[in-house]
């Protein structure tokens, strides 16, 4: 109905990626999150779904509907388990409803799921990811609910609770007699626009009244004459909860375009309807109201989000601001912070903040460490023990406030400083600890709020899909206006008072098997979070034993295997560093001697040592192990005898060193040749210059590597040579040249550059296709882009030691990444002409290139493009189309001339005809790599159309001969010859082809013509067709007719018949002239307590009045002598296999909705025309409204089937590209606008 004029925006969803050094884990095995704060649970998002979300939560918050719907036990539902059972009935709605709320209220988790609800509406992913008009979605779930209870104690639940009359009075100003009407209500729906409140809009639409006088009057049925009136309407009847809509969303008639009314519009939290009551003698409690649930909008008409703000009835929510409290506590933080920075520096003063805010009384002491360098981002040892020695002997120095346990491993605050940080309460009680009571953390002023606010029981929450946050009753006065504004308002009545057993009971009335339920699914998720806690605190380590390692080229490389050289460790992060040590010398049990831990790290260069791991008590985590963390086990002081300098300062880079090759250095086509070298980062420029340059040599250095610009090359001056390694930006994988004196031509002087390097040298890989048994089939050529095409081929043939015969008759052809061989390059093209990259791939092959004025071209033969052979031929770009076709027919030993030319289409497919065979082929656009395809048969002479001529008839399916697959196949496309057998019984119809012949007419003939030419084919020889009058004309498109061609007189010109059009001609049994205004429809009833159809009849339907499903309805109930409302009928999709039911119910609602334009057939969805095939069931004898045949349910599985290989096709072809597009911004379309639907069984 509104398609995405409520679609959600989710473009600040981010990808999920791990960091370095952290274990991936899928959302299917990581438990879901407990709940937050509030102990209260939100509502996973399907992906547009929360505007569902946002009612299934208010009516879980509605505790007398709760309530109901867990009063229906198995007996009257059913039970989820026999969803299976066909004989029996389960009520699947009410059932996922009930587990919902039983989840919403007791399972331990952030946020519950509603994928098990929507499944049980019908809804699809498509239909989760769509979303819809809530005020809509409102009615559609309580009419499901009221079908899905019928039979049951429920039956009456919805209107019980939100039943509601309207009446509307006409009292005559003369006789004053009163006519009335009442009306039902759901849903009170106001306006919004002009309007100031919903008390203004009640007033407007209960209390004013519209007067009929003047011009304007009313026909009086007493007085039998037009009277003066007045019009008014009340609330007779008051449900206990109303629900009142919002029309925020309307339409500007002059800009045609949908808008959202922002304006303000106000609510109260209690309202009193008395005064728009038609009765106003009851009592007060009978006519107020409390607000407890607004939904809210945010967002425009075609974008926009939904959330709730909820009233906790049943105070079955933890209520408190923590906002306002991190607030306060910041404030006085920094207030506090102002007054005594030194003070707070006082290790004294952050070890007792620590303690004063954990929840338990006592916490390990590595612990508190580990706490203090997560808050001041330093450690213990590295801030405070120069000065106070270790944390352990400074908390023994101040025990008058702090309290170790026997063993000095726990440390706690003494009583008296934990009073302190609590204070007293509003009353001057001293107050317990927070974590006797709960896991939040409270302050004095907070607690007092929240008792405050608990004893007016105002607890309002919002909840925004899985997101519960409590805020304050005035916070609703921010939603009266704005993109962001209520949507849908919920009031109770004040009368309807809570048991006190209620209160804060979410097993209040649970059934009790929901109850055992939820208890065992909470233990499975305790279970679940406590072995993800264990995993996400375990790391693994890499123990690297120093015994097994060796130094050289200045880091550290193992002796033995990898296997052997290294140890996996798992171990919990918690732990201290003495645990790692004691684990270490459990697994080493050979270990003699001190034991040093170092971190260490992987380089290209090897294994590189940085800092020592000390501080036995510090956890792991807290001295910054993270999982996958290497470590070196050793003495501390050498490795195989040879001392070893850790640190970032001796960190080893390895560089790549170049130098230019000589005459016989290096291979084919190489111009330089390549080592590495291994020195410390802190080593002098000097000393490498030493090392690899010759006296008189220079060095130049590109931090990029070797294979950028040449700009990036610079000669290292005579000053940076006392500078080191790191300071000049060398890291590893960065590139030295190395010059010697005779070199120093390529080198700029002046100003310090390399002129001629990677630009200007290059190399070209050719491939010999001349010789098979030649030994070295493919080689390097060094080349320029300037360097000319033949010189490139001649020095080819010499590397390749191929005898200089063939520079004459050889050309050079590129080879594309499938190993296809393109079309020759023109020997005088130089290689930046020839637009190929440096390192590109050439054939080296027989013939010779074509010249500038020439054409290299592909051609097959044949309809079958794939499996054909592919031939090359080189032709004058001046000769004709029939030239260029004899040399083509020439080469590949065709005889005669029943052939024409065709081109290649994107598709790989035979396309447009080179119809003018005496054009030259460059007028044309013919070009060099071009593929043709050799045609059977003779073009026609211009003017002229030939045309395929197909025999069209019904075709018989016998169920003695053919299987219903069979029958499906032959729908999916295989053209077959009607089978001659018995006659049969009941049939089903469908189409039969025969190819008969071409027919070739001039495009100025008329349609009878062309059927009188059709007549003359030998196929119709042996048929009697009196005159072109008994012959239907149909296009064919896609092996089925396709367009109708009525008229006789016309001319095939005037039908814009392309070159590739092709007819069917159908044999009638009587002469047929159809007029512009007739629809042919091939129409069919159906077979009671059958799922099948007699056969098709065709029916012709004058449509120049209306073409509507009414003006069908009553055509076909005249047709087949059936009452009008005893007939169903629906259009058949036989590409889909599906049926679609036409309705006309909007024709029968009221005079004034038929006055208005009716949607016409030939429009969306039916898109009516000539050949339909319409369903007919006569509900006379039959009930059943499915149109569907057991061919239907056949086809339908077979192209799923199809469906599902063609996709698993292009999952497997995604996999093997690996080009992928980057950077491009999806441009986001609206969806298109689809109805919001429940579906429900019967249940009567």
């Amino acid at each position: 109905m509104f398609g995405d004029l409520f679609e959600e925006d989710f473009s600040f969803v981010s990808n999920n990626q791990c960091g370095k050094g952290k274990k991936s884990k899928s959302k299917d095995t990581e438990p879901p999150a407990p709940r937050e704060f509030t102990k209260l649970s939100g509502i996973k998002n399907q992906g547009g779904t929360c505007y569902l979300n946002s009612l299934l939560q208010t009516l879980h918050f509605t505790p007398e509907f709760r309530e109901a719907l867990f009063s229906l036990g198995p007996e009257e539902l059913g039970s989820l388990e026999n969803i299976n059972k066909p004989d029996v009935k389960v009520r699947i709605i009410p059932l996922q409803l009930q587990r919902l709320f039983a989840q919403l209220l007791l399972l331990d988790q952030q946020a519950a799921s509603t994928t098990d609800l929507t499944e049980s509406f019908g809804w699809n992913s498509n239909e989760e990811m769509r979303q819809h008009d809530v005020q809509e979605l409102n009615r559609i779930l309580f009419s499901a609910l009221e079908t899905s209870l019928v039979g049951t104690s429920g039956h009456d639940l919805i209107n019980r609770l939100y039943h509601g009359t309207v009446v509307n009075q006409i009292v005559c100003k003369e006789c004053k007699n009163v006519s009335e009407r009442q009306e039902d209500f759901l849903d009170l729906t106001v306006a919004v626009k002009d309007v100031s409140g919903l008390e203004d809009a009640l007033w407007n639409m209960y209390v004013e009244e519209e007067y009929f006088e003047n011009d304007n009057l009313y026909r009086c049925a007493a007085c039998n004459k037009l009277v003066e009136a007045s019009k008014s309407a009340k609330l007779r009847k008051l449900p206990p909860f109303l629900t009142v809509s919002l029309l925020r969303f309307n339409f500007d008639f002059e800009k045609c375009e949908r808008y959202k009314e922002t304006s303000c519009y106000t609510f109260p939290i209690r309202i009193n309807l008395r005064p728009f009551c038609e009765q106003t003698q009851l009592e007060d409690s009978e006519y107020m109201y409390e607000l407890f649930s607004v939904i809210i909008h945010k967002g425009g008409c075609y974008g926009g989000h939904y959330h709730v703000y909820i009233k906790d009835v049943d105070a079955l929510g933890n209520w408190q601001l923590q906002e306002e409290e991190s607030k306060l506590m910041t404030e006085e933080k920094v207030q506090k912070d102002t007054e005594n920075i030194k003070e707070m520096e006082n290790p004294l003063t952050i070890l007792k903040g620590i303690l004063s805010e954990e929840e338990s009384k006592q916490i390990p002491v590595d612990q508190l460490g580990q706490k203090l360098l997560e808050k001041k981002g330093m450690s213990w040892n590295k801030k405070y023990r120069k000065q106070y020695g270790p944390i352990r002997k400074y908390l023994q120095n101040h025990s008058q406030i702090f309290r170790l346990s026997p063993d000095d491993n726990k440390v706690s605050l003494k009583e008296m400083y934990h009073q302190l940080q609590f204070g007293s309460d509003c009353q001057g009680q001293v107050l317990q600890s927070p974590s006797q009571n709960s896991d939040v953390q409270w302050t004095s002023e907070s607690l007092c709020t929240v008792l405050k606010d608990s004893a007016s029981g105002s607890h309002w929450f919002d909840l925004n899909d899985t997101k519960v946050q409590p805020i304050k009753e005035k916070d609703i006065e921010k939603q009266f206006q704005g993109k962001e504004s209520a949507y849908m308002l919920f009031y109770r009545k004040s009368k309807l008072k809570r048991p006190s057993e209620a209160q804060a009971n979410p097993r209040y009335r649970v059934p009790g098997h929901l109850l055992n339920e939820m208890d065992a699914a909470n233990i499975e998720l305790w279970k679940r979070r406590m072995d993800s806690d264990s995993a996400d605190n375990n790391i693994d380590l890499r123990l690297h034993l120093g015994s097994h390692y060796k130094l050289y080229n200045g880091a550290l490389h193992p002796s033995l295997s990898w296997k052997e050289s290294v140890l996996d460790l798992t171990i919990d992060k918690r732990k201290t560093l003495g645990d790692l040590r004691q684990s270490i010398f459990q697994l080493l049990e050979f270990w003699e001697g001190d034991m040093i831990l170092s971190t260490a790290k992987s380089l290209p260069a090897g294994l590189h040592l940085y800092q020592t791991l000390d501080g036995d008590e510090m956890t792991l985590g807290g001295i910054g192990l993270a999982d996958g963390a290497d470590v070196f086990v050793w003495n501390g002081k050498e490795v195989g005898g040879m001392e070893v300098l850790p640190g970032l300062h001796h960190e080893p880079v390895l560089l790549n060193v170049l130098r230019l090759a000589g005459y016989n250095e290096g291979g084919k086509g190489q111009h330089f040749i390549e080592s590495q070298h291994v020195v410390p980062c802190s080593a002098e420029l000097s000393t490498l210059w030493k090392a690899l340059a010759s006296p008189g040599g220079i060095i130049l250095m590109n931090s990029s590597g070797s294979d950028k610009e040449v700009e990036n090359w610079k000669v290292v001056p005579e000053e940076d040579m006392k500078k080191t390694v790191r300071i000049v930006g060398l890291t590893d994988g960065s590139s030295i040249l190395v010059l010697d004196s005779h070199d120093q031509s390529l080198v700029n002087v002046a100003s310090g550059n390399l002129t001629a390097f990677m630009h200007d040298i290059s190399w070209l890989q050719v491939k010999n296709f001349c010789r098979l048994e030649a030994e070295e089939k493919q080689v390097k050529i060094t080349a320029t882009v300037e360097t000319v095409m033949s010189d490139i081929k001649i020095k080819a043939i010499q590397e390749l030691q191929l005898g200089e015969e063939l520079v004459d008759d050889s050309c050079l052809r590129p080879i594309n990444r499938n190993g296809k061989l393109l079309s020759p390059v023109p020997e005088d093209y130089t290689v930046k002409e020839a637009e190929l990259k440096m390192g590109s791939l050439l054939g080296l092959c027989h013939g010779k290139a074509p010249t500038s004025t020439q054409l290299f071209l592909y051609f097959v033969v044949g309809s079958d493009l794939q499996g054909a052979p592919e031939m090359e031929i080189v032709v004058e770009e001046t000769a004709s189309v029939r030239e260029c076709l004899n040399l083509m027919l020439e080469k590949f030993g065709l005889p005669g001339d029943n052939w024409h030319l065709r081109r290649i289409d994107w598709c790989y497919e035979a396309g447009e005809a080179l119809s003018e065979e005496g054009a030259r082929l460059k007028e044309l656009n013919v070009c060099n790599g071009d593929t043709l395809v050799i045609t059977e048969g003779k073009l026609p002479p211009k003017g002229f159309l030939k045309v395929p001529i197909w025999w069209y008839k019904p075709l018989i399916h016998f169920e003695q001969q053919e299987s219903m697959q069979n029958q499906v196949n032959c729908m999916m496309g295989a053209l077959r010859v009607s089978p001659a057998g018995d006659s049969p019984a009941y049939v089903q119809s469908d189409i039969g082809l025969c190819y008969a012949g071409d027919v070739e007419i001039s495009g100025e003939a008329f349609l009878e013509d062309l059927k009188i030419q059709a007549m003359t084919l030998p196929f119709f020889q042996d048929l009697c067709v009196p005159s072109p009058e008994f012959l239907r004309a149909w296009t064919l498109e896609s092996k089925r007719p396709g367009k109708l061609l009525r008229n006789n007189k016309q001319q095939l010109n005037e039908y814009k018949l392309g070159g590739r059009t092709e007819i069917c001609i159908e044999p009638l049994q009587k002469e047929e002239n159809l007029s512009p205004s007739d629809l042919l429809l091939r129409v069919q009833m159906g077979i009671p307590g059958e799922r099948d159809y007699y056969h098709s009849v065709d029916l012709v339907w004058d449509i120049s009045k209306e073409c509507t499903a009414w003006a069908l309805r009553h055509r076909l109930a005249a047709h087949y002598s059936l009452p009008v409302e005893k007939i169903e009928i629906a259009k058949y999709f036989p590409e889909k296999f599906e049926w679609m039911t036409i309705s006309s119910w909007t024709q029968q609602i009221s005079k004034r909705k038929r006055k208005k334009k009716q949607d016409s057939l030939q429009s969306a969805p039916f898109h009516l025309k000539d050949g339909d095939i319409i369903g007919v069931k006569n509900l006379l004898l039959e009930e059943g409204k499915d149109f569907s045949t057991v061919r239907d349910d056949i086809g339908k599985e077979t192209q799923r089937q199809l469906a599902m290989e063609k996709k698993k096709s292009r999952q497997a072809q995604r996999l093997q590209n690996d080009v992928l597009s980057e950077g491009k911004v999806a441009t986001k379309h609206r969806k298109p606008e689809v109805s919001l639907s429940i579906n429900v069984g019967i249940f009567r």
